[in-house]
């Protein structure tokens, strides 16, 4: 019973040291992150901006045209002469038509800024999970270190593919190296030879 525990302890130790080295390598991908969201942060202020500018030009146009239609049904009511009714219905349409184009613009900034904000969510989530995987490598590091004190053993993570380290006796300032190849022994008696080290030590 106490060497099932033991070997289950040893396993845990080892799944920690190896996920341990997947998340220091990720570094790299969290600075990289970390730059994208100032980037992301600086194009929602600029789209924001964007967006009130023509929002603005909108309203002013809009107003122009009303004033326009006002003028023309003035210059009817009056039996003006056709040219300058012409020139009111010209006036007129071309304020639509510039109202069309602001529409246009205002349609693809709201479009940008919902992309935006659908990239600070995942950059959000990302963060969540970096502060996650942040913990887990605290929380392994003091697991580890609790095995290490516990077994008076340091492993070496370097290698994956082999399980090595150092048994370090300080009353007789003994340190013995040990590797393992895990293609030629099971977990179990891996585990069970790391034990008699210990015990010897």
């Amino acid at each position: 019973m106490g060497e099932v525990s033991t070997t289950m302890k040893m396993e845990d130790l080892m799944n920690y040291s190896n996920n341990l080295i997947e998340v220091l390598k990720e570094e790299k991908d969290i600075a990289n992150l970390r730059h994208f969201l100032r980037q992301a942060s600086a194009l929602q202020s600029q789209c924001d901006k964007d967006f009130n500018d023509v929002q603005k030009s909108i309203e002013d146009y809009e107003q122009k045209i009303h004033t326009c239609k006002q003028k023309a049904a003035a210059a009817e009511s009056e039996s003006a002469a056709d040219a300058k009714l012409d020139s009111l219905q010209k006036e007129l349409e071309e304020e639509q038509n510039l109202e069309r184009q602001l529409r246009e613009e205002l349609r693809v900034i709201v479009n940008e800024i919902d992309d935006l904000e659908h990239k600070r969510e995942t950059v959000e989530e990302q963060r969540q999970t970096i502060k996650k995987l942040d913990q887990d490598q605290v929380r392994a590091q003091m697991k580890l270190s609790m095995y290490a004190s516990v077994t008076n053993t340091i492993p070496y993570l370097g290698n994956p593919s082999r399980i090595s380290g150092h048994i370090v006796e300080r009353d007789r300032k003994v340190v013995e190296k040990f590797e393992f190849d895990p293609s030629t022994a099971t977990t179990f008696d891996t585990c069970n030879s790391i034990w008699k080290m210990i015990d010897l030590a």
